[in-house]
């Protein structure tokens, strides 16, 4: 097994090789900086940009990542599997990540997740606002995430507090089992559904997502919140009617 020294914060010593897999679209502002974290702590990026029409593919290649390109854009779904094949081809990772290129994610939150893996053996670390609460966010999108939350329990072996968090860690293979059907934002619910087997070891870890203005004006996070929750739901009559 390959290893990375790191040194961070209070996760420090010998962490195993970890691809981090981050969708990227339209995020030449700000993605450099979000990746060059990673790859300054010893992290692989895999930056999946998803046919941008800015500068994201020199910011990606400055930064220090592998670049993988659509030509055209495929959605955060298509964007995810590209990145899960190619971490799988180019990588020996033991352990493969999901990132978000905007600035959202913390990277001490993706260390913690992976000295948790390591301790407690898991194939599933995802990461969650809702253990702790360090998250900023509107009393209305934690009210419909909750509720998300709730449904998407009510058919899943494994209870979780936040089940559409993109601050994801699973083992290698894990991340091999992973053929994400649906491209778009439909594919969040899928991937969870996978995740989430029941003879899979999962467990969560309190994350701190930044909700920035950066963030926010690249959509419109309620209106998400409601999709989200609808997007649940109708996997969950699907699943339902298959029963």
């Amino acid at each position: 097994m390959n290893e990375i020294t790191v040194d961070s914060g209070s996760v420090a010593g010998r962490l195993p090789a970890t691809a981090v897999v981050m969708p990227v679209y339209n995020e030449a502002t700000v993605v450099r900086g979000v990746i060059a974290e990673l790859v300054d702590l010893g992290l692989t990026v895999i930056a999946v940009d998803d046919g941008s029409r800015d500068d994201s593919a020199a910011e990606i290649e400055a930064a220090g990542a592998i670049r993988v390109s659509h030509p055209i854009n495929l959605g955060q779904g298509g964007a995810l599997q590209t990145g899960f094949e190619a971490a799988l081809r180019f990588t020996d990772a033991k352990y493969v990540a999901t990132f978000d290129a905007d600035g959202q994610h913390q990277a001490a939150d993706l260390l913690g997740m992976i000295a948790k893996a390591e301790e407690g053996g898991y194939d599933v670390v995802l990461g969650s606002r809702f253990l702790e609460s360090t998250t900023e966010m509107s009393f209305l999108r934690r009210m419909i995430l909750k509720t998300a939350t709730k449904v998407f329990n009510r058919g899943s072996a494994h209870k979780l507090t936040d089940a559409h968090n993109g601050l994801r860690l699973v083992t290698r293979d894990v991340a091999a089992r992973i053929n994400l059907a649906f491209h778009g934002m439909a594919h969040a619910s899928e991937l969870e559904q996978v995740l989430t087997q029941p003879h899979y070891r999962l467990t969560e870890f309190p994350v701190h997502v930044l909700y920035t203005e950066y963030s926010r004006s690249k959509g419109q996070p309620l209106l998400n919140s409601v999709n989200i929750l609808g997007d649940i739901l109708a996997h969950r009559v699907s699943t339902w009617s298959r029963a």
